[in-house]
């Protein structure tokens, strides 16, 4: 029979994203899926599958890999400081946006922790705290990558009210473990364990390095270090009376701040949501008793309150945010952060293991969580609205309007691009602020000149003044006052040493006779060439392959396959020519035909992480 179910639960680990990708259900978090598969094998439903050893044993290897995955989806760059230059009068940063956010939580989840007391529902004031304040950063992250809207102003303020509310829940968890567990002597030890991922940070930085120089197939050193840091931190937690699961999620932040690789972060993300974490949510679902559930009027009642409750806690996440995105996306931000699985569930297991919680109770939050969870994706995708500004992906500065960038402007598109315009002629100005509507007249081009204008925020920069030199000069003060990912120079004759000197110093090299020349030899050697680059509606493409989805599939098996025409791939320095079979890999760059309404969804889908 030990056998029989864990040969099910791998089977049905397969089976379930399979079948949702089959039925093209979306809305629903795989792990919520996963749980109710788990609810209809287990005691409540068909019982063919019993808690094991084996099993068991698998189960705390996902929750540990859950929490370390955890770690390693914080982005640490939205905690530092912007350039002061790209900060606009009376702008918050998201960051503090998100720490408003998430102090009313905690308020009002302490308040709704009270009420819960005095209704005589749920006596632990602690523990509910931590639940109702609790977000599921995976299902968030998930959500936010589905609407493209991950790296906006919104998406990474709701990505941020979503750390804290996983950190934040994770240590007040360990001081409740440890006044519950008689180890309160031992709460300054928590000290250490953050004293021993910081040694272990500091050791292992250079030694990663080196790691990924010398890895092979047949190695994998660098998963084997992920792991080694995952039982050290976990070790460590457990000897100083701390509770595993904050040493997976500090191994986690350590290995991000390693930096891995993308290839190293996918291993990882593939041992973990492959096969080890979808064991500890269909084995949730198989250990929750809903007929026993069902069989209290007690529990009946908890239900649908701690659902509300859950609903309640994050309203001072939608009031924030109306303030800042609008109403009808705060709102829709206020579902989203209600999102309570993740964290939920080893916090249950930690109580019941303290015998703080009897199972019927851990049962009703596990199915006010799973509820939350299902209903929130669906209500953010059917309230969220992008506005015009957060569809914007690049700030492109241009600094010379003349004929060449005036067209190029007007032919950007809107979706993808919001471009500024700065000219020193008073002449030009006059002609060309009716098309152009963000258009700035300079009266000198000195670097407090342009700081103060804006010219150096953004994230490409192009310098097409009539002068040669002027450019050369513009895009050295751009290379170091501005934060760029692009310079790009024009040269109206550029030799190939200059050519050569600036591209070794980050930058690009738009040469005007080059360009020319080359397009004339196009329109006389392959018209048909010339017609692609020149046709404004069914141009030519490029775009980074960030969508895992997308990755390890051969090109004849994308569903938009049909759409585009690929002419180049670019894997790393290598130009490879495709075919249907080619495999495509993370990270590779799809040159592409296609009309612009199509690009713009390939854009959005594959190059979405």
């Amino acid at each position: 029979m030990a056998q029989l179910s864990l040969f099910l639960v791998v089977l049905f680990a397969l089976i379930v994203p399979i079948l949702m990708a089959r039925l093209k259900v979306n809305a629903v978090p795989t792990a919520v899926a996963e749980i109710i598969i788990g609810i209809i094998l287990g005691a409540s439903g068909f019982n063919i599958v019993q808690p094991t050893h084996d099993l068991a044993f698998l189960s705390n290897l996902g929750v540990i890999l859950l929490l370390f995955l955890s770690g390693m989806e914080i982005n640490f760059d939205l905690l530092k400081p912007k350039h002061k230059q790209e900060k606009k009068p009376g702008q918050v940063s998201p960051f503090k946006i998100a720490l408003e956010a998430f102090f009313g939580v905690a308020l009002l989840s302490v308040c709704l922790a009270l009420v819960l007391k005095l209704l005589g529902l749920f006596g632990d004031t602690m523990l509910a705290t931590i639940i109702f304040m609790t977000i599921a950063l995976g299902v968030v992250i998930a959500t936010l990558k589905e609407k493209d809207i991950l790296n906006r102003p919104i998406g990474q303020t709701i990505l941020l009210t979503a750390v804290l509310g996983e950190v934040i829940p994770l240590m007040l968890l360990t001081v409740y473990a440890a006044i519950n567990g008689g180890n309160t002597r031992q709460l300054w030890l928590i000290i250490l364990l953050f004293g021993v991922a910081i040694l272990l940070l500091w050791r292992f930085k250079q030694p990663y390095l080196w790691f990924v120089k010398v890895t092979k197939s047949t190695t994998q050193l660098d998963v084997r270090l992920a792991f080694f840091l995952i039982f050290a931190l976990v070790t460590v937690a457990e000897r100083v009376g701390v509770e595993n699961i904050l040493g997976a999620f500090l191994a986690g932040i350590v290995m991000k701040l390693l930096e891995p690789s993308q290839e190293t972060a996918d291993k990882l993300t593939s041992i973990g949501y492959g096969f080890f974490i979808p064991i500890f949510f269909i084995m949730t679902g198989v250990k929750l008793n809903l007929r026993s559930l069902l069989a209290h009027p007690k529990s009946l009642i908890l239900l649908p309150i701690l659902i509300l409750f859950l609903f309640l806690a994050k309203v001072p996440v939608a009031l924030v945010y109306a303030q800042k995105f609008g109403s009808r996306n705060g709102i829709a931000g206020g579902f989203l952060t209600a999102t309570t699985i993740t964290i939920v569930l080893p916090t249950l297991a930690v109580a019941r293991k303290l015998n703080v919680i009897t199972r019927l109770q851990s049962d009703v939050f596990i199915l006010a969580a799973v509820i939350v969870c299902i209903l929130c994706p669906i209500l953010f995708n059917a309230i969220f609205k992008l506005k015009a500004e957060d569809r914007i992906k690049e700030k492109v500065v241009i600094l010379g309007t003349n004929a060449l960038t005036v067209p190029v402007m007007l032919d950007l598109h809107d979706n993808w691009y919001s471009v500024k315009m700065f000219t020193t002629s008073n002449e030009h100005y006059h002609i060309y602020k009716s098309r152009v509507p963000q258009l700035k007249l300079l009266s000198q081009l000195d670097s407090e000149s342009l700081a103060q204008s804006g010219a150096f925020t953004g994230n490409i920069f192009v310098a097409a003044m009539r002068s040669d030199d002027t450019n050369l000069r513009l895009g050295q003060l751009a290379q170091e006052q501005g934060d760029f990912k692009r310079i790009i120079i024009c040269q109206k004759r550029a030799d190939i040493a200059k050519v050569e000197q600036l591209r070794s110093n980050g930058m690009e090299v738009f040469d005007l006779s080059n360009v020319t020349s080359s397009l004339l030899r196009a329109l006389i050697e392959s018209p048909a060439v010339y017609n692609v680059l020149s046709d404004t509606k069914n141009a030519v493409y490029s775009v980074v392959v960030r969508n895992r989805q997308y990755s390890g599939r051969q090109l004849m098996d994308w569903d938009l396959a049909s759409d585009i025409t690929v002419s180049r791939i670019r894997r790393g320095q290598e130009w490879l020519v495709p075919h249907g079979h080619t495999v495509i890999e993370m990270g590779d760059e799809l040159i592409f035909t296609a009309k612009y309404q199509v690009a713009d969804r390939i854009r959005r889908v594959i190059g979405n992480k």
